[in-house]
């Protein structure tokens, strides 16, 4: 009852908004997000955003501030949301920024646009950061940019508690999750190509995908980005040692449930990858049931794949993410070396759902991968009260820009 009275007081808010913008000028907000487009989760913080927006400040004229929206995005963007505008050129972002009234810093995985929100903070503009992870070296380093924030909402309590603890005081500090969240993009005619080729049928497949510890950024850019040795060392070190615990959990679902598996990537790295570490060292008995991509993805056509699949395994943040704004079942197995937003998980009550994968055997993955799988209903009814949750938190965030 508390929950549905929080959300109607936002939806009333959205009403008032509307009404006051038979009045006034609609507000000018400039969103710096869409960070790369190599990874569908960095394009999906975005389009999560959007929706967000279009939901609680319909008044509002959205203008998109990007690092990079190649491959296409631009297209996908503008097909969901007609009334967009994107500043690519230099003469429109400096327009933008001159003309907003408030300059709104997207998630992701810290202050990527820190150099964007100190402009906007110069020249006098209110800016706020909707659902970003903190390190403790931006913690360091960009005190005074947070602190002229009109609200920090972080997308995790891990980076909420080292932020409150840096002593840098804040107008608003909250819990505001990632805005992936939210995202509603859709591509059912892929989706349903690429499930007619793998024999996949709705509501009965386990979507799984792979990580290497470190991000491989100098394979994605090798143009601009050097070989990282420590990295690469550790990524040798750990590949086989991670995904064979994966592959224990995909081979509980499959030898359980009888269902199929599909092995799809997150990031343009880890194609080849679906085979290597994942597909070619099942059990014989398995591969039979599995199928394996051999493409890179765009975020809708992964949303829709999401959609419809019974849940998902993932080293990986943002597909789990994806699945639990469609209301999918979603287990996280988090590596040491990823950043703080795995906590997300914690914080949105699905620790049943996520292993620190240290800390954890095969068998306990693949024991929560049948138990998921033989109650599919129980188990979506527990993702869609994350997703509420999850909303829940974002409503506030949008609330709260003025």
């Amino acid at each position: 009852m508390i929950r549905r009275t929080f959300l109607q007081s936002i939806f009333a808010l959205s009403a008032a908004s509307t009404l006051r913008a038979q009045d006034k000028p609609a507000t000018r907000i400039l969103l710096r997000s869409s960070w790369q487009t190599v990874n569908i989760g960095d394009i999906a913080h975005t389009p999560g955003m959007l929706a967000l927006l279009e939901k609680y400040r319909p008044d509002a004229e959205v203008i998109l501030w990007p690092s990079s929206v190649d491959r296409g995005v631009t297209e996908i963007l503008m097909k969901r949301f007609p009334k967009l505008k994107i500043a690519l050129s230099k003469a429109d972002r400096e327009k933008a920024l001159k003309e907003c009234d408030f300059f709104l810093h997207g998630s992701g995985p810290g202050l990527v646009g820190a150099k964007e929100t100190e402009l906007a903070r110069k020249i006098g503009k209110p800016y706020g950061f909707g659902g970003v992870t903190l390190n403790d070296d931006e913690l360091k380093t960009k005190g005074e940019l947070l602190a002229g924030a009109k609200f920090v909402f972080l997308r995790d309590t891990d980076s909420m508690k080292a932020l409150q603890k840096s002593g840098i005081e804040l107008p608003k500090v909250d819990f505001g999750p990632d805005a992936t969240f939210a995202i509603d993009l859709r591509d059912d005619d892929a989706a349903a190509v690429l499930m007619k080729e793998f024999r996949l049928e709705q509501g009965k497949f386990l979507c799984a995908i792979p990580r290497l510890r470190w991000t491989p950024y100098w394979e994605i850019h090798p143009e601009t980005v050097k070989p990282n040795l420590e990295r690469v060392k550790v990524n040798e070190e750990f590949a086989e040692k991670d995904h064979a615990k994966i592959r224990e959990g995909i081979t509980a679902w499959v030898r359980e449930t009888k269902m199929r598996v599909l092995l799809c990537p997150e990031m343009t790295y880890e194609v080849p990858l679906l085979r290597t570490l994942l597909f070619e060292k099942l059990p014989d008995d398995v591969k039979p049931f599995v199928a394996v991509m051999d493409r890179y993805w765009l975020t809708p056509e992964a949303c829709s794949v999401y959609a419809k699949a019974a849940a998902v395994l993932s080293s990986e943040q943002h597909s789990p993410i994806i699945a639990i704004a469609a209301g999918v079942p979603a287990v996280l197995v988090r590596q040491p070396t990823d950043t703080r937003k795995g906590q997300m998980w914690y914080d949105l009550k699905m620790n049943d759902w996520v292993f620190e994968i240290d800390n954890i055997s095969g068998e306990q993955i693949a024991n929560q991968m049948v138990k998921i799988g033989r109650d599919l209903p129980s188990a979506r009814q527990e993702a869609a009260r994350a997703r509420d949750y999850a909303h829940e938190r974002m409503a506030a965030m949008i609330a709260a820009i003025p």
